[in-house]
């Protein structure tokens, strides 16, 4: 039996293997080895068609990586993939130190970032629900039976004992968060209810959302140049205007394929972008990647149900480009569609401010008639908290045509969904 290691894993070697499809990105892989506290020492590089079944890697590239843990004595091998149960465990009997995948990787900075209860709940459920598919092959030592008067029962195994303990807290922690998830849904209708227009930032990790949030709000939140610097959900008044004041909320980064187990964990605090009247989404604008980066963004938007919400682009980090002054970009129409600018400096910040207040200028009240499909149903429920439903009728594949009148600040959660207005 092979006994998993204590070490703290300040000693990595990491691993990134090219394939034709899904591929990650070794510079982002890099970064999360350092957020994660860990000293990077060699880059284990190599291409194939397919994964290995046993061992991810092939027998040669296997050599390859054995070598370079004795030489450089790691503590910790870091894949930027996802591995299986079977391959982790088959990976650290050979190599003989610890194996942490990306999503482990990821769940262990989340570990070390989550400051509220409200956090650590969902680092913890998500490092749960990420320990329950490691169970099978990774404690198999503990497959002894123990049973008779007084204990579980003939015949049951310890692991099934872990197994039904581990269903027990999930299910603890589940219903923790659902009283959470209730008491933030009562504050977002206590807004609605106020007409107090909701302003999410979103993007990519590190891209300085934290940094903006500061310079608009006058808060003093954590910041930090690395990934998932912050994860709590912070949300402060911003005054646009002497009579115009929008609540803007600051929301974790997000990274490429972000593992599923952390966008489930934190659907309540993803819940404040996906409920929100617009979305600021920040991107780095130094980075040579940042058009690939904000298609990634806007894919997990999608996953959180946040696709369809009216947004700005914010391209920050202006300091650092050649000859970029601070300015607003428009559509045809004249409205605001990016904003360039740098939060650090505060160049730009004013122009922010002034593409908000054009767009929560006034409160107005204009009709519309949209059409939802019988999926939609979360739309409708929205719709039905923050606008006037004039008529309402279902057709026969369960589809629903309304008629509502709505405030213009609130128009973003119909941008998928407007068929016409109304006369």
């Amino acid at each position: 039996m092979f006994d998993r290691p204590g070490s703290t894993g300040e000693r990595a070697v990491l691993v990134h293997i090219t394939f034709r499809h899904d591929q990650e990105d070794l510079a982002e892989l890099k970064e999360l080895a350092k957020s994660a506290g860990t000293d990077p020492l060699e880059v284990v590089t190599g291409s194939r068609k397919a994964p290995d079944s046993k061992y991810f890697i092939g027998t040669g590239k296997l050599d390859e990586l054995k070598a370079a843990v004795v030489r450089l004595s790691a503590d910790v091998v870091l894949f930027n993939h996802s591995l299986s149960p079977s391959q982790e465990r088959n990976l650290e009997t050979f190599l003989g130190v610890r194996v942490v995948d990306r999503n482990g990787l990821i769940l262990d900075i989340f570990a070390q970032r989550a400051q509220s209860f409200e956090g650590k709940l969902q680092v913890e459920l998500a490092q749960l629900k990420h320990l329950s598919t490691r169970l099978v092959r990774g404690w198999t030592h503990l497959e002894r039976q123990k049973g008779g008067i007084g204990l579980r029962g003939p015949g049951e195994t310890q692991l099934e004992t872990d197994r039904r303990l581990l269903a027990l807290r999930i299910k603890q922690i589940q219903q923790r968060l659902a009283k959470v998830d209730k008491q933030r849904h009562q504050s977002r209708s206590k807004r609605k209810k106020a007409d107090i227009a909701t302003v999410s930032l979103v993007g990519y990790t590190n891209a300085g959302k934290s940094t903006l949030f500061n310079q608009l709000t006058g808060a003093d939140i954590y910041t930090a140049d690395q990934l998932f610097a912050t994860l709590d959900p912070t949300l402060r008044n911003c005054q646009l205007s002497e009579n115009n004041d929008i609540v803007l909320a600051d929301t974790v980064g997000f990274i490429r394929h972000l593992p599923h187990e952390l966008v489930a964990a934190f659907k309540s605090t993803l819940q404040e972008a996906s409920d929100a009247d617009l979305l600021l989404h920040v991107v780095d604008a130094h980075s040579d990647e940042r058009d690939e980066i904000m298609v990634q963004v806007n894919h997990v938007l999608d996953d959180i149900d946040a696709g369809q919400i009216r947004q700005i682009e914010v391209f920050n980090k202006i300091d650092l480009l050649d000859n970029i002054p601070a300015h607003i970009d428009r559509d045809d129409q004249g409205n605001p569609v990016r904003v360039w600018l740098s939060a650090v400096s505060g160049e730009g910040i004013g122009l922010l401010k002034q593409a908000l207040a054009e767009l929560f200028a006034t409160s107005s009240k204009v009709k519309k008639q949209c059409y939802l499909s019988a999926s939609q149903a979360d739309i409708r429920a929205k719709l039905f908290s923050c606008a006037k439903i004039i008529d309402e009728h279902i057709d026969d594949q369960g589809g629903c045509k309304l008629l509502i009148e709505i405030d213009v600040k609130h128009l973003g959660l119909l941008k998928a969904v407007i068929t016409e207005e109304a006369a």
